[in-house]
């Protein structure tokens, strides 16, 4: 079936006359002899003077290059017939601390040092990946939580957000109780069995409006399943940060996860290095798909390169037709004329 995705567009065909008859007429550029008597030429001739406009024949192409830039804009489109598309996954939003003490660098990645983010976008971006099915989305939290990706069957896209985030840029302190508050609110409207969320800490709730412990019990009321993964390694695998007596880990808040993830009927792990991470989402991939509603989609071949292609092709052809006696003049008086001998 073929349909414009924008027909309103169309209401804008009689704009360039309402602009020749709003705006004020263009200076040529060119000398131009003013009459102060051109009404006693008028009455000598005994007719009106008429200003000369330009005949339909010389405005046709311009209404025909107009009238397909309008037909493009509308985006033509071909339809065809709806086909159900099956949803065999859940709803699944993964929460990603991004506060400052995800920059320590206590983790093992393929043999080199590298800081908790760094790792959960390595590990966690083939989850989302392999999460076939599934809606998946994003939220990043630190003094504030963020929705960077709604929930979506494009699952490259939210690797790619995951990939982008940045240490601190949602502030430096940790407000756990916000990010699954907002987690809630996505998902409250997702049928009841497939809810799920996931979020990754490397601390405690130290910001945010949200206690987590009420944001947990709202959690279970939506019949939200809550895994909370704490991040970060043990005292002795701090490397130099352990050797000044610094432990990046303490901060860590094991008690208020799991707590979080048992009100939920969830589970919390610990991840203290690249392999426990990997056994986790191991784990995570294990989540039983639940079989939800088919959804209808029309395919649509779009039409609009077309009558786009076409106005451009006649303007440059009548840019060229004005430019061509311009330019063969020009190159006749550059050519030596050729005189007698």
């Amino acid at each position: 079936m073929f349909e414009f995705a924008w027909p309103w567009l169309f209401f804008l065909a009689p704009l360039p006359w309402l602009m020749r008859l709003l705006l004020p007429a263009a200076d040529s550029g060119e000398a131009a002899l003013q009459v102060g008597f051109l009404g006693e030429l008028e009455a000598l001739a005994g007719r009106r003077a008429r200003v000369q406009l330009p005949n339909w024949r010389q405005q046709a192409p311009f209404l025909l290059i107009w009238t397909l830039l309008l037909i493009a804009a509308a985006r033509p489109q071909w339809l065809g017939e709806p086909l159900p598309i099956p949803a065999s996954g859940r709803d699944l939003l993964i929460a990603v601390d991004v506060s400052g003490s995800m920059g320590y660098t206590d983790m093992q990645w393929q043999g080199e040092e590298v800081n908790r983010l760094t790792l959960v976008k390595h590990l966690l971006g083939d989850f989302i990946e392999g999460r076939q099915g599934d809606r998946v989305g994003l939220i990043l939290f630190g003094s504030q939580a963020y929705l960077q990706a709604p929930l979506t069957f494009d699952r490259r896209t939210v690797r790619t957000w995951l990939d982008e985030a940045l240490i601190g840029i949602a502030g430096k302190n940790t407000a756990i109780g916000d990010a699954i508050g907002l987690g809630v609110k996505r998902l409250r409207e997702r049928p009841a069995q497939s809810r799920v969320m996931v979020l990754v800490t490397d601390g405690a709730n130290t910001g945010g409006e949200i206690d987590p412990d009420t944001a947990a019990r709202l959690a279970a009321e939506e019949q939200i399943t809550l895994y909370t993964i704490g991040i970060g390694a043990d005292p002795e695998q701090s490397g130099v940060l352990g050797l000044f007596g610094i432990n990046p880990g303490l901060d860590l808040d094991e008690p208020m996860l799991r707590a979080i993830a048992e009100r939920t009927g969830g589970e919390y792990f610990r991840a203290r290095d690249g392999k426990e991470l990997q056994r986790i989402g191991a784990v995570l991939d294990r989540l039983e798909p639940v079989a939800q509603e088919a959804t209808l989609t029309r395919p649509a071949q779009v039409l609009y390169p077309w009558p786009l292609a076409l106005a451009v092709l006649l303007s440059l052809l009548l840019v060229a037709r004005h430019l061509w006696p311009q330019a063969i003049a020009r190159l006749r008086l550059r050519l030596p004329s050729r005189g007698p001998q």
